[in-house]
């Protein structure tokens, strides 16, 4: 906090009504339509439109005191606590809900300041440290949000840094903008290599079914998960951009013939074939020992004079893949994809062996230099996101007088 700036307690300048009990809101309150019931949702993603609950007019008028209106704040305060809202014009008329604190500035605040300050590491200091709870995080009571202590400009002052601040993170969004773009096009250009090689067929290539070319099994149950003895026990949560982080994956234990029923060997892939990762894979090539979970099914390349398997895997990652999962999914509204439909995949690809490696060592190289491509944006993104958090710091010292 600036020393040369004078501070006074937030409740000076503005209303806090804290949302109501849980208790206050009960299953039987909601109907399909009528007055909305806001949520942590809308605070979090600074949007108003999506509803999912509503109260009839007799409950609405109960809890009158909840009602947001244009220019209030709403404040998310639980689990993913502090973000902020400035509720817009137009907005469906609606009460906010427990998870939520709502802030009526007076006159002498600018709604967009307050805004701007709450996203400030000052203010996520002071809502931090009253913070309670252990696994899920909740904020202080409104007794001790109201004592936060706030910058006292009056509103011309106010309004002029709420312009500055307008003006230079509209050039860090469109920056940001312009940079998440590019990686979109990297993504884009890897993934139109793969498709443009798997939509192939003519000379030299041929075509199998999957289960012409491999076994394909079903992972197994785990007996009991471990934190360091056993053996590992690999799951679709473990995988993530293809890879796997082997020191995060439990053991667990199997009997001896399960193990070696279920062990992975040297270039096995492994699928997901339910929830909403399914269709992921992961090719093995490491030195760990594990097994693989039921959720995950197997296969196994029995001829790798016919097929490469790292070429097989580079299959599935291509669009041509990707939509035979989509329009084959199966079961509850998680989906699935099982080992018999896996199976039934027909996969083209070169007879020769040696066209399959250099299209693999392509597939390589290429996703080596997108990547590499991708993390240099990532790195103007972060210096962004801190420049961002730099000025903003700066207008609550007063010190901005370098921005026009």
């Amino acid at each position: 906090m600036n020393n040369s700036i004078k501070y006074i307690a937030l409740e000076e300048l503005a209303d806090f009504v804290r949302g109501p009990f849980g208790g206050s809101l009960k299953k039987n309150d909601f109907v399909e339509e009528g007055y909305a019931v806001y949520e942590q949702q809308h605070a979090i993603n600074n949007q108003f439109n999506d509803i999912r609950y509503f109260i009839d007019e007799d409950k609405f008028a109960s809890m009158k005191r909840f009602e947001v209106n244009e220019n209030d704040l709403i404040m998310s305060c639980s689990g993913t606590m502090g973000k902020v809202a400035v509720v817009p014009k137009g907005i469906k008329k609606g009460i906010i809900n427990q998870a939520l604190l709502k802030i009526t500035p007076s006159r002498k605040l600018n709604v967009r300041f307050l805004e701007y300050y709450m996203q400030s590491s000052t203010f996520q200091f002071f809502l931090n440290k009253g913070a309670k709870g252990a696994a899920i995080k909740n904020v202080a009571s409104v007794k001790e949000l109201k004592k936060i202590p706030f910058p006292d400009f009056d509103f011309n002052e106010q309004q002029k840094i709420v312009e500055k601040l307008d003006k230079a993170f509209e050039l860090i969004d469109q920056a940001k903008a312009n940079i998440e773009q590019n990686i979109i096009n990297a993504k884009e250009l890897f993934q139109s290599k793969l498709d443009e090689v798997f939509s192939q067929k003519g000379d030299g290539w041929k075509e199998n079914k999957l289960t012409e070319l491999s076994k394909i099994t079903y992972g197994c149950t785990e007996k009991a998960l471990q934190e360091d003895t056993g053996i590992k026990y690999l799951r679709i949560t473990d995988i993530n951009n293809g890879e796997v982080h082997w020191h995060e994956v439990p053991f667990c234990k199997l009997s001896t013939s399960d193990e070696v029923k279920y062990r992975l060997t040297d270039g096995d892939i492994v699928f997901a074939r339910t929830g909403a990762t399914t269709g992921k894979s992961f090719i093995y090539h490491d030195e760990v020992n594990s097994v693989y979970a039921s959720y995950l099914i197997r296969l196994q390349v029995s001829n790798t004079h016919k097929i490469n398997p790292d070429f097989v895997y580079w299959y599935f990652q291509s669009g041509e893949y990707w939509r035979i999962i989509r329009t084959g999914m199966t079961g509850s509204t998680l989906g699935g994809f099982n080992a018999k439909k896996l199976g039934e995949i027909i996969l083209h690809y070169p007879e020769n062996v040696d066209v399959q490696k250099h299209l693999i060592d392509e597939f390589v190289s290429l996703q080596d230099e997108t990547n590499r491509i991708i993390n240099l944006y990532n790195v103007k993104l972060s210096n962004l996101e801190e420049l961002r958090k730099s000025i903003l710091e700066k207008a609550f010292k007063g010190e901005l007088t370098n921005l026009s």
